[in-house]
């Protein structure tokens, strides 16, 4: 009898917040309560700043969508730097439209908008379901925004069976718009009827017979039924949602030797779960007690795939405001710009065996195989050779193994939050752990890649002051 080898721990616990966490707010949420039980405070954007306590532990969230959390060093003073951690939460998924009602030969089915850059065909044949946050009115009068998770299958979008497409699998192709509609059930008129109808059933739109801010035209009954249902409240209580479809089937561990991870959006919750693990076993060290230095920092930003352009992204104003709000003077903000150094975490491509050449020959890191330092000339990383040092050193804190990965010159080059970060003047590093499938509604991921990313972060965590203090420059 052959025994299955246990999964590194720091991979299962992985796999119960990827579970957890079929959207960015799902993420932002998990990752929330994570810290909380670390013993984290939780600020607001709105709230008075003044009052933080060196060797204190802090976070705040904005738009249910990004979190930013950091600890200050015992002897903290405005114009250190900052050593920070930066993901992104948000992974390719189908998101149901505003006007989402339509019906179709005796199916109730529900308009959806691609978001980001899916590989849309492992869509198809899955058992979906609905999750993201509901905006409802509570007994007070007040509203509230609530996050939302149906844990069954109520979706699908099925494919045309082969006997009436006998090319398809020689053409994978399909129209995202009229071909790339789930079914969410039959409608109730056609449940005890003969035959469906052979035309279009969506109903003609029509004006709106209630307030403005009421979506119950605009959406299926059974839709907001289910809904209603999850929250405990009635339809009408609910005035606006932002929902996304994931698949039910779970993360899992997989491979002869549990060395997989066979799961959705391992880009980039795998990089973002290891940050917030980091900074709260950090702090519990008493091998590297951090009484000067930078100030310890995870970035989990919002709309990585789109291009980070919202307030939840990258691009938004988050972490110049934090760095302001900690150094609120031209002069110790600069100082902290100049001393803070930013890892930007994202997953990177391992080697496909059955693609090879897609890779450059001597850059194709395989799973499992260490942390990915990603260098592009064209800046599409930020990666430069002073940057890649540290993290090389970094990594050696713990005993880790570096890989390399560089794209191929007729192929181009995907980018990262790095590069638009770099641009506030920090200096910054990409790396990422090797995957399989990337953007595939089921991608492959190493399980030893975990505890790889999550001593790299706390090696920055622990050695970048001491390091920058016997590095020489400018």
């Amino acid at each position: 009898m052959m025994l299955h080898p246990a999964a590194p721990e720091a991979a299962v616990r992985l796999l119960k917040f990827v579970n957890a966490s079929p959207t960015p707010f799902h993420a932002v949420n998990n990752a929330s309560l994570r810290l909380e039980k670390a013993g984290f405070q939780k600020i607001k954007e709105t709230d008075n700043w003044d009052h933080f306590v060196p060797g204190g532990k802090y976070y705040f969230t904005r738009n249910q969508a990004a979190l930013v959390a950091f600890t200050l060093p015992k002897k903290w003073a405005p114009g250190a730097g900052l050593s920070i951690v930066a993901t992104h939460v948000d992974s390719p998924n189908l998101k149901i439209r505003p006007i989402s009602k339509r019906s179709k030969v005796g199916y109730l089915q529900v308009g959806v908008e691609t978001y980001g850059g899916g590989i849309w065909h492992s869509w198809l044949d899955r058992d979906l379901s609905i999750a993201g946050r509901v905006v409802v009115a509570e007994q007070s009068g007040a509203f509230k925004s609530k996050l939302i998770k149906i844990d069954r299958p109520v979706l699908r979008i099925p494919t045309l069976a082969i006997h009436l497409d006998r090319n398809v699998n020689d053409n994978l192709k399909f129209n995202q718009e009229t071909e790339f509609i789930p079914v969410l059930g039959m409608m109730e008129s056609q449940l005890n009827a003969g035959r469906a109808s052979d035309s279009d059933n969506d109903e003609p739109r029509k004006e709106p017979t209630t307030e403005a801010s009421s979506i119950q035209d605009k959406h299926h009954p059974a839709l907001l039924s289910l809904l209603s249902e999850e929250l405990s409240v009635s339809p009408e209580k609910i005035h606006d949602f932002e929902l996304s479809l994931y698949d039910t089937q779970p993360s899992v561990l997989g491979g002869i030797d549990n060395e997989f991870i066979f799961s959705p959006r391992m880009d980039n919750l795998f990089s973002s779960f290891c940050a917030v693990e980091a900074l709260v076993e950090h702090p519990t060290s008493d091998l590297f007690p951090q009484v000067k230095g930078n100030v310890n920092a995870i970035t989990l930003f919002n709309h990585e795939e789109i291009g980070s352009v919202s307030t939840s992204g990258a691009l938004g104003s988050l972490l110049p405001m934090l760095l302001n709000r900690l150094s609120p003077t031209p002069q110790t903000y600069a100082q902290s710009v100049a001393q803070s150094f930013l890892l930007s975490c994202d997953m990177t491509h391992a080697v496909h065996p059955n693609y090879t050449s897609k890779h450059e020959d001597k850059h194709r890191p395989i799973i499992n195989g260490g942390m990915v330092i990603k260098t592009n000339a064209k800046q599409r990383y930020a990666t430069d050779a002073i940057s890649s040092f540290i993290a090389k050193k970094m990594i050696e804190r713990h005993g880790g193994k570096v890989q390399e990965f560089e794209v191929r010159n007729d192929m181009g080059c995907g980018s990262t939050v790095g590069p638009l970060l770099s641009q506030i003047g920090i200096r910054t590093v990409d790396v990422g752990a090797p995957m399989l499938s990337m953007h595939s509604i089921r991608e492959t991921a190493g399980t030893h890649d975990v505890q790889a990313s999550i001593d790299l972060f706390k090696s920055l965590f622990e050695g970048y002051p001491e390091l920058n203090n016997n590095l020489t420059v400018d």
